[in-house]
């Protein structure tokens, strides 16, 4: 007598393979694991060495000041006003009056024209040399000269205030002459102008 054998009754079992794989997941996990950890310590000492180096730094600055200080009360009344002098002199030296031209050309719009220049005095402030300026322009357009001001605040290297305005008549023509108060920072590198002629040239090439 032969017997049908029914293997929808006794399916297939792989009990082994669900194991295997999740032996592999814990593997895996465990090594990712591993490795953020040993990444998270390599972080954790480069970001101690830093403050470390950046903590010795500051006191080095400290004590440097001090000992500046220190100095500066010792010296005689003439010769802080020489040392003064001096420091305003190499201001001066470091500063260049091209770059400012060519800085404030950049700034102008056509509507606005310089009518004075007076740079009223040079120092330095940090690394960086800064200049305090008063500046005439004439113009018949309000609102260009106001442009012009955001313009020069948004450039960086100019802070702009009015000061005043003066209406002034001829023959021919009716202007205003405004009177700006500018601090002028120099940035680093080649001045506007200058970068745009470098740009130019290559271009040419």
């Amino acid at each position: 007598m032969i017997t049908k054998l029914n293997l929808a009754t006794n399916p297939f079992r792989n009990r082994t393979t669900p194991y295997l794989l999740s032996l592999v997941l814990i593997v895996f996990g465990a090594i990712g694991a591993l490795l953020a950890l040993s990444q998270w310590y390599t972080l954790s000492k480069e970001n101690e060495i830093a403050r470390k180096n950046v903590g010795e730094m500051e006191a080095e600055v400290k004590r440097l000041k001090g000992e500046g200080e220190k100095v500066q009360q010792q010296l005689s009344p003439d010769e802080r006003e020489l040392l003064v002098a001096s420091h305003k002199l190499v201001a001066n030296k470091t500063f260049g009056w091209s770059r400012l031209f060519a800085d404030l050309e950049s700034v102008l719009p056509g509507g606005v024209s310089a009518s004075r220049i007076n740079v009223e005095n040079v120092y330095r402030d940090g690394d960086r040399v800064k200049a305090e300026i008063e500046l005439g322009v004439v113009s018949r357009d309000y609102q260009s000269v106001m442009g012009m001001i955001g313009t020069m605040n948004n450039s960086g290297l100019f802070q702009a205030e009015l000061r005043g305005q003066d209406l002034q008549k001829n023959d021919r023509v009716t202007y205003t002459e405004y009177t700006l108060r500018l601090i002028y920072t120099p940035a680093y590198g080649y001045s506007t102008t200058a970068r745009n002629e470098v740009a130019q040239g290559g271009e040419a090439q």
